[in-house]
């Protein structure tokens, strides 16, 4: 039996490695370079032209943008793309590898943090859920763990944030300041890691305080030190003024999550995360009643006589259902942001799958009553059928017909317009509108800029349209027209 075991064990382990890099290798060459991607992607070739820690500021009027408040990828993640790209490969293979590296973090943490918790078989399914969670179906998408974003990063910072936890809290400090400067977002998650503090401290009523405060005030500061630095530089490059005009652009973006007033409802962010899972939504529902029943009925059972290891587990369940609940409730209640799961991706990717690994381990810890073991059992069986199918499902969708260009397509299209601008030397394109006119500009070595912005008057627009001027470019996909 225990041979059996294995030999399935390390089946189901190879089939889930197969399908997380199926996922993976069309993120890095077969889905399009998108918008959001193309954009971020200004930031480290800037960079290395000498323009400084600056965007092409295509949403701030179109002129070179020194730590423009809009690029919401921090540069955690930008800064190795520029060293990838100083090596002179391609653009958007440096882009797209750093944060399939992250990707390869976040699974390894999970794995870490899934056997930590309730063995080996847990990590399997903690790793198997962001493989299970799909965003592409929006306009704001996340197409796949190597897209040019910051939410992948963050999530992977956050996990290896809550291993370190319970022995080195100053480096989890550290790694959630991080975190942070991946994506901005991650402020949300400051309350999960203070709840798990406050469960790994000693003693009780204000002896447990002074506990939490004595192990909290370090890694408050080292949560810090990555975006005072950040922030520094720019005071340095800025100066004062620009630096106090930079900060009020930084808060009015973070306060408006970027976006105006989207007019969305709660039941209509919830359904979108339903259906967020490759599946019918109602499926990830009952997914989702399972997972926290399971672990809440484990905290409960285990909360006054949890062993040191347990109060280890209990620390990341809280933490875990603290994190999920800040960013989904976040995104869920602001009724101003569009229905795009992207939003409160850092925490779905960093802290779901810890929930359904806390629910395993639930299980294991139920009364010895038969008819406990045997519905918690079902239970954990039907939550991981769930997650094994959502994960099937998004696998095989990896192989449907594309419903918009693809890499191979839009490269072929991006390479006459970019023989273009290499011969009448531009430096601006304006793209019309926003959207896929982006990426054919920051990819044909030009600046990107925004057709209605003032500075971009006299400026060549690139459009996936027809050219109202004369065209000076056209690759069937994509052409250049003479400004109007």
């Amino acid at each position: 039996m225990t041979r059996t075991r294995t030999i399935l064990f390390w089946a189901v382990a190879a089939a889930l490695l197969v399908g997380h890099v199926i996922v993976a290798w069309h993120s890095l060459v077969v889905w399009r370079f998108w918008e959001d991607e193309a954009f971020n992607l200004t930031v480290p070739q800037n960079l290395l032209a000498g323009l400084g820690y600056s965007s092409d500021g295509a949403l701030s009027g179109s002129t070179i943008t020194p730590f423009d408040p809009r690029i919401s990828t921090g540069p955690v993640v930008l800064l190795p793309v520029a060293v990838l790209l100083a090596t002179g490969i391609d653009p958007v293979l440096a882009a797209r590898l750093i944060p399939l590296g992250y990707w390869v973090l976040l699974l390894a943490g999970l794995a870490v943090i899934g056997r930590r918790i309730a063995g080996r078989w847990t990590a399997l399914l903690a790793v198997a859920v962001p493989l299970a969670f799909t965003a592409s179906a929006s306009v704001s998408p996340i197409q796949g763990p190597a897209d040019l974003l910051g939410e992948v990063p963050a999530a992977a910072l956050l996990v290896w944030a809550l291993i370190v936890l319970p022995r080195r809290a100053w480096l989890a400090g550290l790694l959630v300041g991080l975190a942070i400067q991946a994506k901005l977002i991650v402020l949300l998650a400051l309350p999960a890691f203070a709840i798990a503090l406050w469960v790994l401290s000693d003693g009780t009523g204000w002896a447990r305080m002074r506990d939490l405060l004595r192990r909290a005030w370090l890694p408050l500061v080292m949560v810090a030190v990555p975006t005072l630095l950040f922030e520094l530089a720019a005071l340095i490059s800025l100066g004062f003024s620009g630096f106090v005009e930079h900060l009020r652009s930084l808060v009015s973006f973070v306060r408006s999550g970027g976006q105006g007033d989207a007019s969305t409802t709660v039941v209509q962010k919830l359904g979108t995360l339903a259906e967020s899972w490759s599946l019918p939504g109602v499926l990830a529902v009952i997914g989702a009643v399972i997972a926290i029943a399971l672990a809440v009925t484990g905290i409960v059972l285990r909360w006054r006589s949890a062993t040191p290891a347990e109060r280890i587990v209990i620390a990341y369940a809280l933490a875990a259902f603290v994190g999920a609940l800040a960013f989904v409730g976040w995104w869920a209640t602001a009724s101003r942001l569009p229905l795009w799961v992207r939003h409160p991706a850092p925490g779905i990717f960093a802290f779901f799958p810890i929930i359904a690994a806390v629910a395993v381990w639930a299980v294991m810890r139920m009364p010895r009553s038969r008819a406990a073991r045997t519905v918690g059992v079902v239970a954990a069986s039907v939550l991981a059928l769930v997650v094994a199918a959502g994960g099937t499902a998004h696998v095989a969708a990896q192989f449907a017909p594309p419903t918009l260009i693809t890499l191979e397509q839009q490269r072929a299209g991006i390479a006459p317009l970019a023989a273009w601008v290499a011969d009448n030397d531009v430096e601006w394109l304006a793209a019309d509108p926003w959207g896929a006119a982006v990426a054919p500009i920051v990819l044909s070595g030009a600046h990107v800029g925004l057709f209605d912005a003032e500075a971009m008057q006299g400026v060549p627009r690139l459009t996936g349209g027809v050219c109202t001027t004369e065209t000076l470019a056209d690759s069937g996909y994509f052409r250049i027209c003479a400004a109007p």
